[in-house]
């Protein structure tokens, strides 16, 4: 790995926020003295020499994969329709089939060219612009494969997260308008129906005001929060709080973060400022004492993510806002989901956690958060599962409501082997699978997510000792095999597992096994390299018994 500094850095980047930054710098083959650097009236240029090598990664692209040849604008954007670049969790980090990945140290929006042919060389190179900086420093990281690429990226960020097993059972989010007494018949059905379930979700409801935030207990709604949470323990369940940085007027921190917040309102709330150290205190100091300290130990971070291309009837703050802590409209953009996370992870003050964040960017690998959508394209959903494990983040699909019983249960067996199994149910009057009489089918696919935990929790061991992320891209493994640089709808779960989804269209796929020894998990039967047609009810999963180059390694 080694550090290039081009230009004049800016102060405000995702290095200065990640505690467990860490550059152990080496030599490194890349022809350093290829690159070039201008700055223009948008801000500065970087100009690489691009050959046969493909190009993944940029955060979580639900809409694209191998990034050859297109044209990105990375910035955060919520509901992303088309392979432009915007997405929820834009991450300034590629890699390629060359044994190379670079990272970029901004939190500005970057426009890349990854291949255009210069006027006078006739040279294929990627440009990247960012805007609004006059300089960079960016890490070239080289690798036997991209596996090895990408865990050095995660490294540099500290690492990957620790989870707790609870964090890798069903979490089922109830129905927003559910008081006190439904949550607790919810959690009784799954009990008494022996369906597994570890967490529990809160939405809006439970808040006096939720757009924006009091962060206070409704009363009327939750009268007794403190014997709920002791209630739900006894029952073997772990409660999550939706929540977001937008502050009511009749929140018990408005007045207190006043100074720490910018100078745009966002549904009518203050922003607050979590890039400043006294606000971002302020609100973790109120968490701790209001929500962990009672056991709450998991929560939603929504919206703070940018929306501009759904109309939704509310617009976030501008690029050109202003923070107390110095950071523009922009770069909080770019940071915001990651300082919520920090913030959060404080108020737990050490207690573990999987919860969930709308937005993450950078060097984020080390922060026990996974990623959602409000999109619900089942196939957008496979690929942003294949494609998250490129760029150092976690990201989950959910099951939410299903047109038939088919769709409902393709859905769940893709979440039931993802890395975090989420059922949400925010306008489901009732669990979404009883208009479709088929609770046996799902009990049996959330026992099979139970069995799936100690995998897991290997591979997350894995990914805090190494880097390594849980799941994979078969291209990061197999690098060397062509055969899989196209491939965006199967990925490597844990070390030895190849998942292959299928969507309720669909009565059969194919699935590309690279070379190996490999057993169908369900069968035990063994299954040759190479291309196979699978039809089936159940999901297509194959086992690594041992290969060449063994991705348990």
């Amino acid at each position: 790995m080694k550090k290039i500094t081009f230009g004049n850095p800016e102060l405000f980047v995702p290095s200065k926020y990640c505690s467990g930054f860490c550059c152990e710098e080496t030599e490194v083959a890349y022809p350093i003295h290829r690159i070039t650097f201008r700055t223009n009236a948008r801000g500065c240029v970087l100009e690489f020499p691009l050959g046969e090598e493909q190009i993944y990664g940029f955060g979580l692209q639900l809409n694209g994969f191998n990034q050859k040849n297109k044209e990105l604008f990375l910035r955060v954007n919520a509901d992303p329709t088309k392979n432009t670049g915007d997405s929820h969790a834009p991450v300034p980090f590629f890699v390629t089939t060359r044994g190379y990945g670079i990272y970029f140290d901004t939190a500005r929006n970057m426009e890349v060219q990854c291949g255009v042919e210069t006027a006078l060389e006739k040279e294929n190179v990627m440009t990247v612009q960012i805007l609004n900086a006059k300089g960079i420093d960016i890490y070239i990281i080289e690798g036997t494969d991209i596996t090895d690429i990408v865990a050095q990226y995660n490294r540099l960020s500290g690492s990957g997260c620790e989870v707790p097993e609870w964090g890798l059972g069903v979490l089922y989010r109830c129905n927003w308008h559910y008081p006190q007494d439904r949550v607790l018949e919810t959690a009784a059905y799954f009990r008494n129906a022996k369906i597994p379930c570890s967490i529990l979700g809160l939405e809006p409801g439970w808040h006096t005001h939720n757009y924006p935030c009091s962060y206070e207990w409704n009363k009327e709604m939750f009268p007794d929060p403190d014997g709920m949470v002791k209630k739900l323990k006894e029952m073997e369940f772990h409660l999550n709080l939706w929540e977001h940085a937008y502050i009511s007027e009749d929140s018990p921190v408005y007045e207190a973060m006043k100074p720490y917040s910018g100078n745009y309102r966002v549904l009518g709330g203050l922003v607050a400022d979590l890039a400043s150290e006294e606000g971002a205190d302020i609100i973790s100091e109120y968490h701790k004492k209001t929500f962990t300290d009672i056991g709450i130990d998991g929560f939603k971070l929504d919206e703070c993510d940018n929306t501009n291309i759904v109309d939704y009837g509310w617009r976030m703050f501008p690029n050109c806002s202003q923070f107390p802590s110095g950071l523009d409209g922009e770069q909080y953009h770019n940071l915001f989901g990651v300082l919520y996370m920090k913030t959060i992870l404080k108020a737990l003050d050490g207690k573990p956690t999987l919860s969930q964040v709308r937005s993450a960017g950078a060097l984020c690998a080390s922060y026990a958060f996974v990623l959602y959508s409000d999109l619900y394209e089942h196939k957008d959903f496979i690929r942003g599962i294949v494609n998250s494990g490129f760029s150092g983040i976690l990201w989950s699909p959910e099951l939410r409501h299903a047109k038939s019983k088919m769709e409902l249960l393709r859905r769940l067996q893709t979440v039931v082997f993802s890395v975090q199994c989420l059922i949400n149910g925010w306008y489901c009057d009732e669990v979404p699978w009883k208009q479709f009489n088929c609770e046996s089918e799902v009990r049996a696919l959330l026992q099979e997510r139970e069995k799936q935990i100690p995998r897991l929790m290997k591979a997350f061991e894995r990914y805090k000792e190494t880097g390594i992320p849980p799941v994979r891209a078969l291209v990061m493994d197999y690098t060397d095999d062509p055969e899989t640089y196209e491939i965006d709808n199967e990925y490597l779960f844990g070390a030895d597992l190849l998942v292959a989804p299928m969507t309720e269209e669909e009565e059969m796929r194919k699935v590309y096994l690279p070379a190996g020894e490999w057993v169908d998990y369900w069968t035990g039967e063994i299954v040759p390299p190479g291309w196979h047609e699978a039809q089936t009810d159940n999901i297509p999963v194959y086992q690594c018994k041992n290969t060449a180059k063994s991705p348990i390694t």
